[in-house]
């Protein structure tokens, strides 16, 4: 194997490939890269098992083949190399040995046998459909902050993506939580996701897809089974396994008759919240607010720290009420809220607070109260 690539080209798609590989691993195939040269193309693949990405880049393919070496030091030393450089990578596969030249500069990496590498992606996806960068960055964006990180609840450790029945028509729709907070997002459901299997996209899935949608345009082509998903970006495609588990019936959490309603600039009470969250305990992050007509007073306290208070205007008619939150989670939550406004439903200081974005329909939030 011989090619000849630039460097921009190759940082960037290893980049993307070493972002897989776990840092420390018991197998020693799946600490490399496979690179393998046809075509006037080169094909990057890195897996943990789990998850499987390849992308293709173009290069100048002087003989076709195929090698594997350590992802972490090929993305190294390119990341070292100037800028604007040519690399040229061989591996004849008598000494074993990867080689990458650049100006003056020459590296002979340890490989390991192609065949030895796994085969994760592949298998039959019998649902396919496409969605835009924007229209999946939404549903990510919308819940990822409530994936729950805790590992002994692991089917509360990704996206539970499915579709249903809204109002508005069908939808294709994420939700996550960790029993603290629960977020929902939905769109329109695409065509030709009608009858998928409700699924949970785990959380490194999503982290890695949230980073190649900043880099695409265009549409993204998603195609999943009961055990499977992948996506397709273009010239790269990211296969991942599911988790095997079933996701708690969410909807029953949402309150539907929470009557006392708040609405405020989002940025008024978020910054007042950030501001009065300085005093509260490191660990429980509480906060009072106290609502009254018209004003919505915020408070903390905490024995080390002393004690703040901040009142805000906000529409809110209904009689009073005091209710604690977790600054953190709320902050989170109203992070989400794209329009001006954020509404509120509360029922009382123990019933579960339903927050919803005032310019954007499709998304909703809870969030568990406080006793402070």
């Amino acid at each position: 194997m011989k090619l000849i690539i630039e460097r921009a080209a190759l940082l960037k798609s290893l980049g993307h490939v070493q972002s897989v590989v776990e840092r420390r691993t018991t197998i020693p195939i799946l600490s490399n890269v496979k690179l393998e040269c046809r075509g006037g193309m080169l094909s990057l693949n890195a897996t943990d098992m789990d998850l499987d990405f390849v992308e293709q880049v173009a290069v100048e393919v002087v003989q076709p083949g195929a090698a594997t070496a350590s992802a972490h030091t090929i993305y190294d030393i390119v990341r070292k190399l100037p800028d604007g450089c040519q690399i040229e990578i061989a591996y004849s596969g008598e000494d074993g040995q990867l080689t990458l030249r650049s100006g003056r500069s020459k590296f002979s990496l340890a490989c390991l046998p192609v065949e030895d590498f796994p085969v994760v992606s592949g298998g039959d996806l019998p649902y396919a459909f496409t969605l835009t960068a924007s229209e999946l960055k939404s549903l990510i964006d919308r819940t990822r902050f409530a994936i729950s990180t805790e590992e002994t609840r692991y089917y509360l450790n990704g996206i539970y993506l499915h579709a249903t029945a809204a109002e508005t028509g069908p939808v294709l729709r994420a939700a996550a939580t960790d029993g603290h907070r629960l977020a929902r997002a939905e769109i329109t459901l695409p065509e030709g996701a009608a009858g998928m299997p409700g699924i949970i996209v785990p959380r490194k899935t999503v982290a890695e897809i949230r980073k190649l949608i900043d880099e695409t345009e265009g549409e993204i082509a998603v195609s999943l089974s009961e055990t499977k998903i992948k996506f397709a970006f273009g010239d790269a495609i990211l296969t991942s396994k599911l988790i095997d588990g079933t996701f708690p019936d969410y909807e029953r959490v949402i309150p539907a008759d929470n009557d006392k309603m708040l609405e405020v600039d989002v940025k008024v009470f978020a910054d007042a919240v950030d501001r009065v969250s300085a005093i509260s305990n490191e660990k429980s992050r509480a906060i009072k607010v106290a609502l009254e007509k018209g004003t919505a007073i915020l408070s903390a306290s905490s024995p080390e720290s002393g004690s703040a208070v901040e009142e805000i205007e906000a529409a809110y008619d209904s009689g009073p009420l005091e209710i604690g939150f977790n600054s953190r989670y709320l902050l989170d939550i109203l992070g989400q809220i794209e329009g001006g406004t954020a509404i509120l439903a509360m029922a009382d200081a123990a019933s579960p607070t339903v927050v919803r974005d005032a310019g954007f329909e499709g998304a909703v939030y809870v969030l568990m109260p406080m006793r402070v």
